[in-house]
């Protein structure tokens, strides 16, 4: 192996943004465990594209023995990078679902409102274009099965952010929910979750990751019974 310049990523500084992803044209960092990592060295062509977006500062470059960039490999990459943009942001337009099978009917309250994709938290970039100013929903993933009229009640008008508390790893969930914050004038947040005890833990999840970010932002909390009943209407502590 010969020395040749290799991108290297300081998971210290790494904030999980994810642009200096779209940034690279050679799909050579994808995300892990809410920090970039570089895949592979023979993906990295060294030219450092990735830096300038970087806002934090943790990409550099170094000189040091590395195997040769196989651009083949890289092109590769790419086509499946290409057939898999989970977590690519895009914007939504709500009430643009494909229209109902011809004879079902066909409501306005069953059009959906998504604005936004991704929406599990842990694959949405804190700098997405749709955060700026813009009003969140974070919800437990049962939720949506559970409530009927989460469309029309909850997701109108809102960003929605979802995960579990129980499966999750909650202290990416608070750290990138607070790196929103930080990053995004965001106007208010909206917090739903299931009646279960290890679902209620989603608030505090919450406003842990307000107290981090040292932004003042309304919060609302709402609870969904198991047989898809809105139970009541809580106050998040701060």
């Amino acid at each position: 192996m010969a020395k040749r310049k290799i991108i290297r990523i300081d998971e210290s500084r790494c904030n999980g943004c994810g642009e200096c992803i779209t940034a690279c044209a050679e799909g050579a960092i994808e995300m892990s465990e809410g920090k970039a990592r570089v895949v592979s060295d023979i993906f990295c062509d060294g030219l450092g594209a990735c830096l300038a977006v970087c806002p934090e500062g943790a990409l550099t470059i170094d000189m040091r023995e590395a195997p040769e960039f196989d651009g083949q490999a890289a092109k590769a990459r790419q086509r499946q990078i290409a057939l898999t943009p989970c977590s690519i942001p895009v914007s939504l337009k709500p009430g643009q679902g494909k229209k109902a099978p011809v004879g079902a009917k066909s409501e306005p309250s069953q059009s959906s409102q998504l604005s936004s994709w991704p929406i599990q938290m842990r694959l949405v970039r804190p700098r997405a274009p749709y955060l700026k100013s813009a009003s969140l929903l974070v919800a437990a993933d049962c939720t949506a099965f559970a409530y009927p009229a989460i469309q029309q009640d909850f997701l109108k008008g809102r960003v929605a952010l979802v995960g579990c508390p129980k499966l999750d790893e909650t202290g990416l969930f608070v750290d990138k929910l607070a790196e929103i914050l930080k990053a995004n004038e965001i106007r208010d947040i909206t917090v739903l979750h299931m009646t279960v005890p290890c679902c209620a833990q989603l608030n505090s999840l919450v406003a842990e990751a307000v107290k981090i970010s040292g932004i003042d932002v309304p919060l609302r909390s709402f609870v969904v019974g198991i047989d898809g009943t809105l139970i009541s209407d809580e106050s998040c502590d701060t």
